[in-house]
Parts: C-alpha cells; structure tokens; sequence
C-alpha cells in the first residue's frame, strides 16, 4: 500500500525541525535579557513635589535645614515659626537633598542653613555676619542682610522641579 506523504506540522520552523513557539520563547529570553541592564539601572520617575540639591557644604558637622515659604512673613529668619515646610536632615559627604511632595502650586521661597552646632538657628559673628552656611532659592544674594521673599520667590506648578543649591559661609 500507498501511505500519503507525511507533512510536517504547522508549529515546526524550518530551522531543523525547532517548533515555532520554542524559537519565539527563546527569541524573548533574549530580548529580556538585552534589556535587563537598562531596566535595572533606571531610576523610578520624580514625585511630583520640589527637589533640592544642595551644595558646597563646609563639612559634615551638624545638620541641614530646608525651611519653604509660601509667604513673606518671617522669611528667612523665623523658619520654624513660619517656614510652611521644614525638613532637617544630615549631611553626606558635602551634599544634602531635601525633598518636599505634596506641595500645592504656588509662590515659594526657600532657604537653607547649615546649622553645624545644631543649635536650630544661623549664627553670626559681629554685625550679623553669619558664622554657618546659608542659601537662597534663585540664588538670592545677601548683601547688606537676607534677600526679599520676592527676590528669592519661585512658581511651582504641582508638577516636579529640581533645584540646586550651593551654600555661602
């Protein structure tokens, strides 16, 4: 008897008989592997929220605080009576980042002390020089005594926004 000719199944590849779906299961291995490092390096997507970077820190005595103003009441002196946000944290190396989320948009000014005797305030030495690192958001300078609210005044639009700060001694 005749037997028909055998045919090969729709499912097999004509790379030496490898089914097909073995080939696409392999060729995603691939894929996902070769992709891998990326994935892993990546940093997950900012917060919405106001990002600071802050700079040229003397040493890593004491500690950073980031005082944020929705007004100029007690700007820049009186942050922990009227700062709207304050965060204290500690120094690595010489850099500090204070990060504040959940921040309506707005009008804001920022400053930043590096309180070294953690005594909760800025030093100064005769004239009210300061002895202790001190900063401004838009880089406002103090000359004879601390910048305006205006001067130092930011639009945040809820969205994230990263500055960077660089402290004066």
């Amino acid at each position: 008897m005749n037997e028909p000719p055998v045919r090969k199944p729709a499912t097999t590849s004509t790379l030496r008989g490898t089914p097909m779906s073995a080939l696409c299961v392999a060729w995603l291995v691939v894929l996902l592997f070769a992709t891998l490092p990326t994935l892993a390096l990546a940093q997950p997507p900012a917060c919405p929220g106001i990002h600071v970077k802050i700079l040229n820190i003397r040493n890593s005595t004491g500690t950073v605080a980031c005082a944020l103003f929705e007004s100029p009441k007690g700007f820049p002196h009186e942050f922990l009576k009227f700062a709207t946000n304050i965060m204290i944290i500690k120094i690595r190396k010489d850099q500090a980042r204070c990060d504040f989320e959940d921040i309506p948009p707005g009008k804001y000014a920022m400053a930043v002390v590096h309180d070294e005797n953690m005594n909760g305030k800025l030093d100064s030495k005769w004239m009210g020089i300061p002895s202790e690192g001190y900063g401004f958001s838009n880089n406002a300078k103090a000359l004879l005594g601390a910048p305006s609210f205006s001067a130092a005044s930011f639009r945040y639009d809820g969205r994230s926004i990263d500055m960077t700060m660089r402290l004066n001694y």
